[in-house]
């Protein structure tokens, strides 16, 4: 129980970006903001918190430049979802690019800040990292089969054979009060993308998006998308372990 106790505190703080935004939401759901759009709120209490996890040193630079990476890769697929009618922002704001709020990036921002805060956190180490030129060839396409799983066949299904076939013999080796543990790279893949897509039931019920079933009342997100989720983990989780990588072989 001590174990398990350290384990989810340390997953909490390495949380602390997410849940200022998903508290963020919650608040402004219930309270209008003065003079100022929702979603230019949220965005400024996002800019004001990535200062202070900066100040604070909760983040070192280095994982700065990968969220501000994801942030940038985040709002490129915002912006052709919400042009294909896949999702949509209805609300008014100044920092609209394209019917997007800027503080949609910030989103996929959190993601790859909980992998950087974790990685360091829990000490992860990982054996069996396949060649980087193939992790490479693997994330660009399941970034891309976003975009053209609307005019082509959606490969997300042979994505994920070519992710357990490459990560097959991978584990991720990490530590809590100096004991190490150990778990298949798949299934880190499976249980982060589950509670990413909890967290999108959340978002989407305090109105940080809506699908279009959503616009009348809000239902659960459907199954299906945890799918989604999943592949979006595994880019995340590869761009974050191929920078580290590289950055271990240069040091």
């Amino acid at each position: 129980m001590k174990q398990l106790w350290t384990f989810g505190l340390e997953e909490a703080k390495s949380c602390f970006f997410a849940v200022i935004i998903f508290s963020t939401l919650a608040i402004t759901q219930i309270m209008e903001t003065l003079f100022i759009p929702r979603y230019d709120f949220i965005l400024l209490i996002c800019l004001l918190t990535q200062a202070f996890m900066m100040i604070t040193k909760m983040e070192t630079w280095d994982e700065v430049k990968v969220i501000g990476v994801f942030h940038v890769i985040g709002l490129a697929l915002e912006i052709y979802k919400v042009h294909m009618g896949s999702w949509s922002y209805p609300e008014e704001s100044w920092s609209k690019v394209f019917g997007v709020p800027l503080y949609s990036g910030f989103m996929y921002a959190s993601v790859a800040s909980y992998l950087c805060q974790a990685w360091r956190r829990l000490d992860v180490e990982i054996v069996h990292w396949p060649k980087t030129w193939a992790v490479f060839l693997l994330s660009a396409a399941i970034y891309f089969n976003f975009f053209t799983h609307h005019y082509i066949y959606d490969f997300r299904w042979l994505l994920k054979i070519a992710t357990i076939l490459l990560f097959f013999r991978t584990i991720v080796y990490f530590k809590v009060n100096a004991i190490t543990y150990k778990m298949p790279v798949v299934l880190a893949f499976v249980l982060i993308g589950f509670f990413i897509w909890i967290a999108e039931n959340i978002a989407t019920f305090f109105g940080a998006w809506q699908y279009p079933n959503q616009s009348e009342t809000w239902h659960i997100v459907h199954f299906s998308k945890i799918s989604s989720w999943l592949l979006l983990v595994i880019v995340s989780f590869l761009i974050v372990a191929m920078l580290k990588h590289i950055k271990g072989k240069r040091e």
